[in-house]
């Protein structure tokens, strides 16, 4: 099922989208608690992370994450040919296994698991876009996909400017998907360098690594719930999703 036309039945009553768009809000506001919470207890404050980097480290975070998204989003891609979307705890499994041994071996094998766990993690939001009944081979749907990860996470304070993330977007192609990479990859990189920062702390080392891998897995999960959720909302209800959007802005402000 793609963004395209669609044979549906009468329009869901205003009554129930208000409850669909109220569970969605629950779900985007619990979404970050876990991930502030782990950081925090790991590393002291999650805003002071990045500084435990080494400067190179640092300084080539941006080109990393642009590297990982690519990779991640042709090999999550050709891996849906043959392999079929695994349930939501067992990517949460896989990541977390693949944190500890990325934190086992400190700052080099955090960095050689890095585009690994991408990979999982987009492998993830695909399975959810087809949950929200989305064919994730279209480019709409891929761009999409890669949009869950331009959201501005846990880490920074929300004053709902993250909800910038579910704008439309429906007509796209290759070209569009890779300027969107190179546009969201100097906000992931922070994201991504506070986890890399978590996974290289003295002693803890492989549990932190599970630990941060197992709360990033959920968030993401959760936002790809929220963009997918609310794209197929849109479409039930047969209202504009702008309409949708501002709707469920109000939900988050009033809290």
């Amino acid at each position: 099922m793609s963004y395209g036309i669609e044979i549906l039945g009468a329009p869901l009553p205003d009554g129930d989208v208000e409850a669909e768009l109220s569970a969605l809000a629950r779900r985007y506001r619990g979404a970050g608690g876990l991930v502030i919470d782990l950081l925090n207890t790991v590393g002291g404050q999650a805003d002071g992370l990045l500084e435990r980097l080494p400067a190179p480290v640092r300084a080539g975070l941006e080109s990393q994450t642009t590297r990982a998204l690519e990779l991640a989003l042709e090999a999550a891609s050709r891996s849906r040919k043959t392999v079929a979307g695994e349930p939501s705890w067992m990517t949460r499994a896989l990541t977390t296994a693949m944190g500890a041994a990325g934190g086992f071996g400190g700052l080099p094998s955090a960095l050689a698991e890095l585009p690994v766990t991408t990979t999982v993690l987009l492998r993830a939001i695909q399975t959810i876009a087809e949950e929200h009944g989305f064919d994730t081979r279209e480019a709409a749907v891929k761009y999409d996909c890669i949009t869950v990860f331009a959201v501005a996470g846990p880490l920074e304070d929300d004053d709902g400017a993250d909800l910038a993330f579910l704008s439309t977007r429906l007509l796209v192609n290759g070209t569009a998907v890779s300027g969107l990479i190179a546009r969201i990859a100097p906000r992931l990189s922070v994201v991504l360098g506070q986890k890399l920062a978590a996974q290289t702390v003295p002693v803890l080392g492989a549990a932190a690594g599970a630990a941060t891998n197992y709360a990033y897995t959920s968030y993401y999960q959760d936002m790809a719930h929220v963009h997918f959720g609310l794209r197929r909302l849109s479409i039930n209800a047969d209202l504009g999703h702008d309409e949708i959007l501002a709707r469920f802005r109000a939900k988050i402000k009033r809290g």
